[in-house]
């Protein structure tokens, strides 16, 4: 080797891959792309237009109940009781399915809001912290749910509704296009709108929000109304994919799958932004990883692991973003 070999400094990856902030803004995606690359190339009939179509389909309803979490999270709040209001709402559908569709499905929405205005009451007007806030509705919830469907299993017959879960458009799912709308609607309303920005400006500084004379109590309310609804609607989607109404298990740490989705996207969770793009590819990043174990002959709780081991990932990048 020779002198000047040995007198070369090593050769750095660019300022910009050292940078955590790059990490947080497209981590994710790269991370998205470094999954579907190890399927193509070891993973035996992953990228077939059926597996993937199947991954999309049972990742839709976590990408809309992701959103109105995304929404939440902005505001430097937390909603754990977004599982348990899909039980509600999956309680709610065989009750009214007798009197229509459309009666139903307003049901089940509603059932979403006021559970929504509940939270954001209680965080808002109480000043409750809204982990505490919503761990009430988190436990008693699903226990209203049960207590409606009388514990019990109930199929689902109604065409039109299971058409929701099983039924596509110009080839796409369309649980998968309802989600993918959704993502638009959420973006738009992030970044096009007032209310958006005033969601953006009260997480990142509620004092300041407030001295400003921006409405915080009536955009908290708002904003956890609007993640019940999400809620809700991933709960009828959900349950007109498994065609029956099942309040015992539907949902089940659906709050968690929700959260990781969403911090994995670079969401703060101290507030003050929110990355719907992010949290889409978040969500669809732990289904691709579970996928690919589940492929791979690995137990569940590797996979688990695993997400620990991002979810770890994305909060210290996060953190080293925020030190700088």
């Amino acid at each position: 080797m020779t002198q000047a070999a040995l007198s070369t400094p090593a050769a750095r990856p660019p300022a910009r891959l050292r940078d955590p902030a790059w990490y947080q803004e497209y981590g994710v995606y790269l991370a998205v792309a470094v999954v579907l690359l190890f399927n193509a190339l070891f993973t035996e009939h992953f990228m077939t237009a059926d597996n993937l179509r199947t991954q999309l389909v049972q990742v839709a309803p976590i990408v809309i109940v992701a959103l109105g979490m995304a929404l939440v999270i902005g505001t430097e709040g937390v909603d754990l009781s977004v599982g348990s209001t899909m039980a509600l709402a999956t309680a709610l559908l065989p009750l009214y399915l007798g009197y229509g569709l459309v009666p139903a499905l307003v049901m089940a929405l509603l059932a979403g809001a006021v559970v929504g205005a509940i939270n954001g009451s209680l965080v808002s007007l109480v000043g409750l912290q809204p982990i505490v806030a919503t761990l009430a509705l988190f436990v008693g919830g699903r226990g209203l749910a049960l207590v409606m469907a009388d514990g019990q299993l109930k199929q689902i017959v109604n065409p039109d509704l299971l058409s929701l879960g099983t039924g596509s458009f110009l080839g796409i799912p369309l649980v998968v296009l309802i989600a993918a709308v959704l993502a638009v609607a959420v973006a738009f309303l992030v970044q096009r709108t007032t209310f958006g920005r005033q969601v953006v400006a009260i997480g990142g500084n509620r004092s300041a929000a407030a001295l400003a004379g921006l409405p915080v109590r009536r955009v908290l309310i708002g904003v956890y109304v609007l993640c019940g609804v999400l809620a809700a609607l991933a709960g009828i989607l959900a349950t007109a994919r498994l065609t029956a109404s099942d309040p015992s298990s539907l949902g089940t740490l659906m709050e968690l799958s929700a959260i990781t989705a969403v911090v994995v996207g670079g969401t703060p969770l101290n507030g003050g932004s929110i990355r719907v793009l992010g949290t889409v590819a978040g969500a669809l990043l732990m289904q691709l990883l579970r996928a690919t174990l589940v492929k791979h002959d690995l137990p569940d709780s590797t996979a688990q692991i695993a997400q620990a081991a991002i979810i770890i990932a994305a909060v210290y990048v996060a953190r080293e973003r925020r030190s700088r």
